[in-house]
């Protein structure tokens, strides 16, 4: 079963007022569509506020609709008539009092609540799940073991748990779940997104992705003593969100997609920002060693020795090829990203 670019039904997109979801929204919008955007409170002008703006600049048409991700068959208005569904709506954080609670259960109940209502829904053809590269790794130091050092689309996160990176086992089964309910049922098909850090602008004018949370820990007066070689992937926002639509639109896609754009770690995404702000901003002018990360980090950064260890100084690979052949992806220069959201952290005077 496949999909066509003509089809011109509404589009639903789950957490609407998400990070990556605000951007697929603006493209789908400024290209004519009808976006059933579902919401918590369509009435939070707060939070919707930027989507209206969208749609009254754009030649689409914007559709609210209020949803609970916890709430069984809380989709079903939101989805009738639409023959995408994009679920973008899961929570990025890592500072959490309970993570069954706060992680777990948001995305992997609400996942369930999504699909098996696409089941239900019969003008559905296909759904588009934001997943992540969390449901893939834990620790940098795992491509090692990756077919020739290079995490893939084959291989799935066995490291995480409730108690190590509750976010990343989250992710893990949030997405089994849903090859779960798609195997069930043969009417529609279901292709998963794997972004890795996302990074970027953001739409929203008070954006809550964990990502603008690394980026302000990049400035500052501890950040003047330098910052760890702390491996990961970066893909920006504007890049993981035209992927999303590629996978709604484009007929032959099929599977999982590691969208990332740079493999990297925390001190050359701090050096990016050095040329163009290194004089009105304190930014770190070297990498700490990895000696003094795992013997003062546990203190300071709140996080584990064993986290730090698997993570500092572990190269971080990843394989983006098949995207970029199957999804046309052609990711922006990392100094671009991060430029343009160091320029909104400036002007919110979050730093």
């Amino acid at each position: 079963m496949s999909i066509s670019g003509d089809v011109t039904g509404p589009v639903l997109v789950t957490g609407a007022t998400g990070y990556v979801a605000g951007w697929i929204v603006k493209e789908l919008l400024d290209a004519g569509r009808t976006v059933h955007a579902a919401v918590r409170d369509p009435q939070d002008s707060r939070r919707v506020g930027h989507l209206l703006d969208m749609a009254t600049n754009s030649a689409g048409q914007l559709k609210l609709f209020q949803a609970d991700l916890l709430d069984p068959g809380a989709y079903a208005e939101a989805m009738a008539g639409c023959e995408i569904v994009i679920h973008t709506a899961s929570p990025f954080i890592n500072s959490v009092a309970d993570p069954q609670r706060e992680l777990v259960d948001p995305a992997l109940l609400g996942t369930r609540n999504v699909l098996e209502q696409a089941t239900l829904t019969p003008e559905v053809q296909r759904v588009v799940l934001t997943s992540s590269c969390a449901a893939i790794y834990t620790d940098a130091i795992e491509c090692r073991e990756a077919p020739n050092g290079r995490l893939n689309e084959s291989i799935w996160n066995t490291t995480a748990s409730l108690e190590y990176q509750p976010y990343c086992w989250s992710k893990v089964l949030a997405e089994r779940e849903a090859w779960k309910v798609a195997d069930r049922q043969s009417r529609w098909q279901l292709v998963v997104i794997n972004p890795s850090l996302v990074i970027g602008p953001s739409l929203n004018a008070n954006p809550t992705s964990e990502s603008f949370s690394i980026v302000r820990q990049l400035v500052g007066r501890t950040a003047r003593f330098g910052v760890p070689r702390f491996a990961l992937g970066v893909v920006d926002v504007r890049d993981a969100a035209l992927a999303h639509i590629s996978a709604a639109m484009l007929p032959d896609v099929q599977g999982r997609y590691i969208v990332s754009g740079h493999d990297t770690d925390l001190y050359e995404l701090s050096r990016t920002l050095r040329e163009r702000f290194g004089e009105s901003f304190t930014l770190p002018s070297f990498a700490l060693p990895r000696w003094i990360v795992l013997l003062v980090g546990p203190m300071m950064a709140n996080v584990s020795r064993r986290y730090l260890s698997r993570n500092v100084g572990h190269p971080w690979h990843a394989d983006n090829s098949r995207g970029k052949r199957e999804l046309g992806i052609h990711y922006r220069p990392l100094q671009e990203s991060m430029e343009d959201m160091f320029i909104q952290l400036i002007e919110r005077g979050e730093v």
